[in-house]
């Protein structure tokens, strides 16, 4: 059935024009990004996958946030259709996640993990066509799952990382895509103070903005209890230890939504909506004991254009899209992490 379009913008679309956390490049860029030191060859996998841990709530054994968006205004249009204001008055997402390596070796390990997030907010903007007032509420509810395995080796006599995932992903009524991603990362330098990697990501997946992506990670550790925590593109950071069992860190961080949308503006197909986002502030992590870690982030949130296309077609062949304004966030955790156990406090 061919698309129709009508003169403004389904109500649907505008509970979500903002909305948060999606993973671009999910656990495996994590992984590789975060790639690290030379330790015991037989340790190699632990040694990372705690290292990962620490840096990523989000790859955790579990990891639970709550997130809150201020209200900021949205402009938004459908394609031949008219220009529409609004404002997003609340926003709020759920999000949990799950990792469990089920095998570790001295060359490869194998791991799986889960993503829940439930979106919700509510959106009031003006009826081009009636010129009345409106206000929506609407949730929405997305999942992902992905296998993942990872090879460790030698390259130019530098530690070498392969890895390859396949994900699949989906809303509570259906399973939508499956994707896969390779990536291979070079650790470049690894001691007490600097550790720093090079890499490449591949992305199997038609409706990718970029199938290759180059990776870059870069840690420098100064005194005072002082970090530089670059992981490209993903991050910029800079941490210290603070409290004895704490951790504050100030920068950056690209994160991203995507979403599946049914009867879009009454179409019968499958769409998707996606967006990328830039977390400009301050994150605090706290360590209780018995491996639970606290994080509060909070600060200004800048948001790139959304757009929707149909599932079938690409990011630019798109028939909606929305320019929402910036506007603060709060963001609350709290993940187990087992790698933590013992620890006087966090690491950086």
């Amino acid at each position: 059935m061919p698309l129709r379009l009508t003169k403004y913008p389904p109500r649907s679309l505008l509970r979500i024009l903002t909305s948060n956390r999606n993973a671009p490049l999910s656990f495996v860029l994590l992984l590789i990004g975060s790639s690290c030191f030379g330790q015991k060859k037989d340790s190699i996998p632990q040694k990372i996958t705690a290292y990962v841990a620490d840096k990523f709530p989000s790859t955790r054994v579990l990891n639970i946030e709550h997130y809150q968006l201020a209200s900021h205004k949205f402009n938004s249009t459908l394609l031949n259709g008219p220009q529409t204001h609004g404002e997003i008055t609340n926003m709020y997402q759920t999000k949990i996640n799950l990792n469990q390596n089920f095998i570790q070796k001295r060359r490869w390990s194998l791991g799986g993990s889960f993503t829940y997030r439930h979106i919700g907010a509510t959106a009031v903007y003006t009826d081009p066509a009636s010129q009345m007032q409106l206000i929506t509420k609407n949730s929405y509810h997305y999942h992902t799952s992905a296998l993942s395995i990872a090879y460790f080796s030698k390259l130019l006599d530098k530690t070498v990382i392969y890895s390859g995932a396949v994900a699949v992903d989906g809303s509570e009524k259906n399973f939508e895509r499956v994707k896969g991603l390779f990536t291979a990362t070079m650790v470049l330098k690894a001691n007490l103070k600097a550790k720093m990697t090079l890499g490449l990501v591949g992305i199997v997946d038609p409706s990718a903005q970029i199938p290759v992506i180059p990776t870059f990670s870069y840690e420098h550790k100064f005194k005072r209890n002082w970090a530089l925590d670059i992981v490209l593109p993903q991050r910029l950071l800079l941490k210290k230890e603070v409290f004895g069992n704490g951790r504050i860190s100030l920068g950056g961080e690209l994160d991203g939504t995507g979403l599946y949308l049914y009867q879009f503006n009454r179409s019968s197909g499958t769409h998707e909506f996606r967006q990328i986002e830039i977390n400009m502030g301050a994150i605090y992590e706290h360590y209780f004991g018995g491996s639970l870690i606290g994080t509060l982030k909070t600060g200004y949130k800048s948001i790139t254009s959304g757009r929707v296309f149909e599932k079938s077609k690409s990011f630019d062949n798109y028939v909606f899209e929305a320019k929402p304004n910036g506007a603060m966030y709060l963001n609350l955790g709290i993940s187990f992490n087992p790698f933590a156990k013992g620890k006087s406090k966090i690491s950086i």
